[in-house]
């Protein structure tokens, strides 16, 4: 198994989204072997809370995000937010889902790697991983919490946009 491949490869939207998977009947589908995707859990901390004061992570410019990538910036937000106001004091929303399938065509590598390699022919490439397609203005993630808690939130939205590709901002909803 290889290594992901950076972000920097895949995070401009160039085609047309490549999506067309069926989890009821997987042998109709246009793209087979599609790795599941890592964001399982798009809502974290107490759903049913009333909380007054609500900010969101929203894109600055049209990306894609890998499922891996949601993951990680939920997983740092959550940890500071349960962290500052325990696990019932905040709610956290996944607001994108990966709906498409990002493609990679192997390459050899090593000695002798050239003789081996046919260059660009059959570089359609296989599935490799799941990202979300976001665009500019779009929000990504929201969290709900308590009156008063202004700078926990931002601080833990914060940080969770270190985990994103392109420029996030975050605002407050009204």
């Amino acid at each position: 198994m290889m290594a992901l491949r950076p972000m920097r490869c895949y995070h401009d939207i160039k085609r047309q989204p490549y999506t067309r998977v069926s989890k009821h009947k997987p042998r109709k589908s246009y793209v087979k072997g599609v790795p599941s995707s890592k964001l399982h859990h798009f809502e974290t901390g107490n759903a049913k809370g009333d909380f007054k004061l609500k900010y969101a992570v929203v894109a600055g410019n049209p990306v894609q995000i890998r499922s891996n990538s949601l993951e990680s910036a939920r997983m740092m937000a959550a940890k500071h937010l349960a962290k500052q106001l325990s696990d019932n004091g905040f709610f956290l929303k996944i607001l994108v889902f990966p709906h498409h399938v990002l493609r990679e065509k192997a390459l050899a590598t090593g000695a002798g790697a050239d003789r081996l390699s046919e260059g660009m022919r059959h570089s359609f490439g296989r599935p490799a991983g799941q990202a979300a397609r976001v665009d500019a203005g779009q929000r990504i993630m929201m969290a709900c919490v308590p009156e008063g808690k202004d700078e926990i939130v931002k601080e833990a939205l914060r940080r969770a946009t270190t985990k994103l590709p392109g420029a996030c901002r975050i605002e407050k909803v009204e």
